[in-house]
């Protein structure tokens, strides 16, 4: 069967095949890195690192990239809360990000570039754009698109621009042409820190959000390249704004296929801060092993709306354990390459095909579990195995995982001194809650740290 994935710019499910044969381009919008990942960024980043496996699994090379958002409004005032700089603020959440992804089994990806190394790229697709009369400079020094001027706009959104004019809150124009129009390049603020204003031809500033995509996705995948990714409350204005951007310069959209991850909600409730429901991947962290949650998302379809309980947590983490408890006891040299016509291979191959349908695959792995309880099949378990590893799962000793020990031993020395450097960060902002729930994350982890006048220093229980 072939792959087929569900294209949000037609709105069909459509034959997949490489734009060039055997090599699949893939962008995936990243994060915005001024706070610690939420479980939200795990459902996207999961969703997508399964994707990725799976057309790795196909044969296919992939080349993926997934940018960091790197310089925007929260990122300033969150570095001038902190009182350090915007790159020390950015630096500390990169290296905070990948540990909790790394946790969740989470590849990194071919390229992850930063806006801030894309800054001449994004500046000379806006020269493009302005040369092409969309994009003009306004009296308050930014430079903005022209929406009305790109005949495509709302393709991929489904929405019309007498929709938006309808729509429309916005009270003060802000020295646009257009309530609809949108920023390509931000003039600097007297306020703003001096290493966020870049020098161009229109004056110190800072790229808008929007533009950095279209630039860095074009810079490293072409003008044109197979699937664009992200979660669905990015559809709109986010990549609706990229198209216009993008295929306003080159003249060609930029991805054939769009697609989307459903949102999450916690307890059926859109996450929240004000609503005191609101979690980080730390705090899921201190409670569970990063294979569970990473279990109970693969669980649900992609682009499914997921809520998040720890009821279905717990559930999840006693599914799993059935897994490794039917694979408990068996020795198996190497996990083996998959025979596909085998008939539970071919109905999770033919599961993953219909738009990555993981929660017809997860069904076949237990299929196969009952099948290895019953027999004792080394072949079943390196079958079991071998799938599991396609979804990121069921790759640890099995005893190990099932007393608890996996989890403690998976974390490394640099995952520690960036959750210790975390932590002191929290208590320089006097922010000593999160300090002290860093300390008991990790000590859930197996690592017991230990305050002195000369610093931190830890070890493991």
């Amino acid at each position: 069967m072939t792959l087929r994935i569900h294209n949000n710019l037609s709105g069909d499910v459509e034959d997949f095949s490489p734009i060039e044969p055997g090599h699949v381009r893939m962008y995936v919008c990243g994060i915005t890195v001024y706070d610690l990942s939420h479980v939200g960024h795990a459902r996207m980043m999961i969703a997508w690192d399964v994707i990725y496996r799976w057309l790795l699994a196909l044969g296919h090379r992939v080349t993926y990239v997934r940018n960091i958002t790197d310089i925007d409004d929260k990122i300033i005032r969150r570095a001038l809360e902190r009182n350090m700089p915007v790159r020390r603020l950015t630096d500390e959440m990169i290296g905070v990000m990948h540990a909790d992804f790394d946790a969740l089994g989470v590849a990194r990806p071919t390229h992850e570039p930063r806006a801030t190394e894309h800054v001449p790229q994004m500046l000379q697709m806006i020269s493009t754009l302005e040369g092409k009369g969309l994009a003009y400079r306004a009296a308050n020094g930014d430079v903005n698109y022209s929406v009305r001027k790109f005949p495509g706009y709302g393709k991929l959104s489904g929405k019309s621009l007498d929709e938006l004019r309808a729509g429309e809150r916005v009270a003060v124009l802000d020295g646009k042409d257009d309530p609809l129009d949108f920023v390509l390049w931000k003039a600097a603020k007297p306020s703003e820190p001096d290493e966020v204003k870049y020098a161009s031809t229109y004056g110190p500033g800072r790229p808008g959000w929007h533009i950095e995509c279209s630039a860095m996705a074009c810079a490293l995948l072409g003008e044109r390249f197979d699937l664009h990714g992200g979660g669905m409350d990015l559809q709109f204005p986010h990549h609706e704004n990229e198209i216009a951007q993008s295929e306003g310069a080159t003249g060609k959209g930029p991805a054939r296929i769009w697609a989307h991850n459903g949102l999450l909600n916690v307890d059926q409730v859109k996450m929240s801060k004000s609503l005191g429901n609101f979690f980080t991947i730390r705090d899921v962290l201190a409670r569970y092993d990063g294979e569970t949650v990473r279990y109970y998302m693969v669980r649900t379809h992609y682009r499914s709306q997921f809520n998040f309980s720890d009821a279905s947590l717990d559930d999840a983490r006693n599914a799993l354990r059935r897994l490794y408890t039917a694979l408990d006891g068996i020795e198996l040299d190497a996990t083996p390459e998959i025979d596909w016509t085998q008939p539970q291979a071919a109905a999770f191959r033919a599961a993953m095909n219909d738009d990555f349908n993981t929660p017809i695959a997860v069904s076949v792995l237990f299929d196969l579990a009952g099948e290895l309880n019953r027999t004792r099949s080394a072949e079943t378990a390196g079958l079991l195995k071998a799938l599991g590893a396609t979804l990121g799962i069921l790759q640890q000793a099995p005893r190990a995982y099932l007393q608890g020990g996996a989890a403690r031993s998976a974390i490394d020395e640099a995952t520690i001194a960036a959750r210790i450097a975390e932590r002191a960060a929290a208590k320089q902002a006097r922010d000593y809650a999160r300090a002290d729930q860093i300390r008991q994350a990790l000590l859930a982890d197996g690592i017991v740290l230990q305050d002195s006048a000369q610093g931190t220093t830890w070890l493991r229980s």
